[in-house]
């Protein structure tokens, strides 16, 4: 059995992650800031010290990145570098600003553009973060920075990934990605996006 990260992972779960974690092949450790979340290790993912260099095969990020500093943000990808096996990968979602973006450009930054669990989400909660979250006092949904397709993606190679496939989905105002740590061909990356990656967001990439 294979070990996957579950960072920032809130009150989900592994049948919460992809269909590829979602199996029993995968081990799921569950880290997080907020203890009300019950993580099995509590941390920051700027400061992953409880977690060993090389220790884990995977991991997954949901909406998490964007909570941290523009500053923080290199930090929290070489945390994430680091406790990865050699042959490791992340799988990494987040909003997407420059879909967002859009609807303020037509000053629509109130109106809703989804349904979520939580209620709808406007162009202002991708921006800063999910607002009635806040209001009831859990100031960790808010949001600290943002990112495009390709700031995420140079942000990875910058931290030293070798290889990723992804790209944006201005109909779901979010990003998706799957970073290696080692250099991979679209071939081999193909079925990682496949079973990680919605079908929608697999199309830009780039190799080493």
């Amino acid at each position: 059995m294979k070990k996957f990260l579950h960072v920032g992972c809130g009150g989900a779960r592994k049948e919460h992650t992809t269909k590829g974690f979602n199996t029993a092949f995968w081990q799921e450790m569950r880290f997080d800031i907020d203890p009300k979340a019950s993580p099995d290790i509590l941390g920051s993912i700027v400061d992953m010290s409880a977690i060993a260099d090389a220790s884990v095969d995977a991991i997954f990020s949901s909406h998490s990145i964007e909570h941290v500093y523009p500053h923080e943000v290199g930090q929290v990808l070489s945390e994430f570098l680091r406790v990865l096996s050699e042959d490791g990968f992340v799988i990494l979602t987040c909003p997407d600003l420059q879909s967002a973006c859009k609807f303020i450009a037509k000053d629509k930054l109130l109106k809703p553009l989804y349904q979520s669990p939580a209620g709808p989400v406007a162009a202002l909660d991708v921006l800063y973060g999910l607002r009635p979250a806040i209001a009831a006092g859990n100031h960790y949904m808010a949001h600290k920075c943002g990112f495009t397709w390709t700031t995420l993606s140079k942000l990875f190679l910058s931290a030293g990934f070798k290889s990723f496939i992804g790209g944006s989905r201005a109909q779901s105002f979010d990003i998706w990605i799957a970073a290696f740590k080692r250099s991979k061909t679209w071939e081999q990356m193909q079925p990682f996006a496949n079973e990680h990656l919605p079908h929608d967001a697999r199309s830009p990439t780039f190799v080493l």
